[in-house]
Formats: structure tokens, sequence, C-alpha cells
């Protein structure tokens, strides 16, 4: 097996700015024990969590967002609602497999997540691929 090109580990540090959570159209994919998490965290019905949250997409589940903006619906401010349950998408990012293709990829991200930093700390490998589950 060879090693990926970020096997010295990648700088990144969340700022908690919401960025990753605003501004463009976009699925956030969640299985149903998520959904069920998530709306028992939020201490709703199941069902209306999901008439109220939740859009199919082909045979998946995705969150809606803000018709206008495309935030999601949990961030308030720059605060995630729902931050202990939040979806394993949004657990795992920007250490998606799309973004860790290339050097090239990372810096394509690196233009819109602002914890991509050099002054950032170093994540090793090893918890690059935990936190990529």
């Amino acid at each position: 097996m060879t090693s990926p090109w970020y096997k010295k580990g990648l700088r990144f540090d969340c700022t908690g700015c919401g960025g990753c959570c605003t501004g463009s159209p976009g699925y956030v994919f969640l299985k149903i024990e998520e959904m069920q998490k998530i709306a028992e965290y939020l201490n709703m019905d199941f069902d209306k969590f999901c008439q109220r949250y939740i859009r199919k997409v082909g045979d998946n589940y995705s969150l809606k967002e803000h018709v206008k903006t495309y935030d999601c619906l949990f961030l308030e401010g720059k605060a995630c609602t729902i931050y202990p349950v939040r979806p394993k998408q949004c657990q795992t990012y920007p250490f998606w497999p799309q973004n860790l293709t290339s050097k090239e990829a990372w810096e394509k991200t690196k233009l819109e997540c602002e914890g991509i930093s050099d002054n950032a700390p170093l994540i090793t490998l090893e918890e690059i691929r935990r936190r990529a589950g």
C-alpha cells in the first residue's frame, strides 16, 4: 500500500466559522440512525422531525437548507445547534475523500475553509484517518 501525498500530515484547526455550513447548495446526507439521534436530541417526534428537516434525494436522505441562503437549518450565527449529534458528514469535514485526492484538491478546500492554514496545528496521518472515518 502506498502512502498518501499527505503522509506527513495536514494543517487544520476548526475555527468554528460556520463556512462549511453556509453559502452554496449541497447535501448533508444522513442515515436513519443519525436522523433518529438528532430528533431525540431535539426532543421531537421522528416523523415531525423528518417533515421539517429532511428531504429525500434519490434513495438517500439529506438535511434541508434555508431556501435563499442555502445555510444549514441548524446553524445559528456561527454555531451548530446540533453539534453533539451532527451527521458524520459534518464530523469528518474537511477530511473527505475528494478533498484528500491531491494537494491541489486540499488547496482548493483551503479557499473555503479558514481552518486549513499554515499556522494551524499539524494533524497526523493517523488522526486524519481516524477523523475521516
